[in-house]
């Protein structure tokens, strides 16, 4: 009961972030490529300079980037002479995620983060900015071939490749199988081709669907109760991103006598939809370092001219299972306290 309360003191207090001011701009309005060339960085910064960095999460409506909020606020402070301006579509949207970006460069900021709805259609202008003198680095999800200066966060394909894996144990290799994913969104594209490939190595396997949920939770909530009385006899539902856990209720009307869960993220209030016996697996990753690692990789450019050795900063990913679900839940508790920075 105690951990529980705790729990929901954590989500209340992601509620209240959320509903915190969001820095509209004003108008004007993983691969392992090492993308295009990328500039010299500009002249050393002028001391007592404040530096603004402009965070681009994929959509303000998505819980997982909350947390990325929180770290890149914390590194700006922990910096002392950088502003976080954080902003994006309220819903993702590829063609108002690039108006959002454009407008950053018209603005002149310092620096941007961003993590990209697509990568290839973001190209042109994350490269405008770079050659405008604004170094951009991606995180969560990559332009690849860009002249974006790193990428952080998860190698999307082989995670793809774990929840395969994982998916083919607990269904001893047979069983029907759907899928929720957000099509357009490159990093899921990944997971899935890498679920997808693994799983066909198991024969027994069927994927009998693979769902577009468009990266809401309200909508996977609906394709999940539409679909359990379809396909009464589903063995799991693969998620390639956390929707199935953003509530404590999505999977409700699933049976886990009958049916397995394997989901992407770990966010609350998902250990706890864990720990009530909904969810077998799920895959974390690490939402405060997706913003405390790009400030920290933009500060180091722009003051230091130091680039990452590789471009490409995989930040791995956590397995959590039941058997260790509470040793999560002891690490979030420290991340949330700030005394773990990933």
């Amino acid at each position: 009961m105690k951990r529980a309360i705790t729990w929901a003191m954590l989500a209340l207090s992601l509620a209240f972030v959320a509903g915190c001011k969001q820095e509209a701009p004003p108008a004007p309005a993983p691969s392992e490529s090492l993308g295009a060339p990328v500039p010299s960085p500009a002249q050393p910064v002028p001391a007592g300079k404040k530096l603004v960095f402009a965070v681009i999460p994929k959509a303000l409506s998505i819980p997982v980037f909350d947390y990325a909020r929180i770290g890149a606020e914390r590194k700006a402070k922990e910096l002392g002479n950088v502003e976080i301006k954080w902003y994006a579509p309220q819903v993702a949207d590829v063609l108002k995620q690039k108006e959002v970006l454009e407008s950053f460069i018209a603005q002149k900021v310092d620096g941007i983060a961003i993590s990209c709805l697509n990568g290839d259609y973001l190209t042109e202008t994350i490269d405008k900015a770079v050659d405008a003198g604004i170094p951009v680095v991606t995180w969560d999800s990559d332009a690849p071939q860009s002249k974006r200066i790193a990428f952080y966060g998860v190698n999307d394909y082989q995670t793809g490749v774990i929840m395969g894996e994982e998916t083919a144990k607990l269904l001893g290799g047979k069983g029907k199988v759907a899928i929720q994913t957000a099509f357009g969104a490159d990093n899921h594209m990944q997971r899935l081709k890498g679920l997808k490939d693994t799983l066909a190595q198991s024969p027994g396997i069927k994927i009998i669907e693979t769902f577009d949920n468009k990266d809401d939770y309200m909508i996977a909530s609906q394709i999940v109760a539409s679909s359990t009385q379809r396909y009464p006899d589903l063995a799991a539902w693969i998620s390639t991103g956390g929707w199935l856990c953003f509530s404590t209720s999505i999977l409700d009307p699933v049976d886990p006598m009958k049916t397995k869960v394997i989901s992407f993220d770990t966010i609350p209030p998902a250990p706890l939809v864990m720990k009530a016996g909904k969810i077998q697996l799920m895959l974390g990753q690490k939402y405060f370092g997706w913003g405390s690692q790009p400030v920290q990789i933009l500060y180091d450019y722009v003051t230091k001219g130091k680039k990452p050795e590789n471009p490409i900063v995989d930040s791995g990913v956590d397995v959590v299972t039941p058997a260790n679900v509470d040793d999560y839940v002891a690490k979030w508790d420290k991340l949330m306290k700030g005394e773990i920075t990933q």
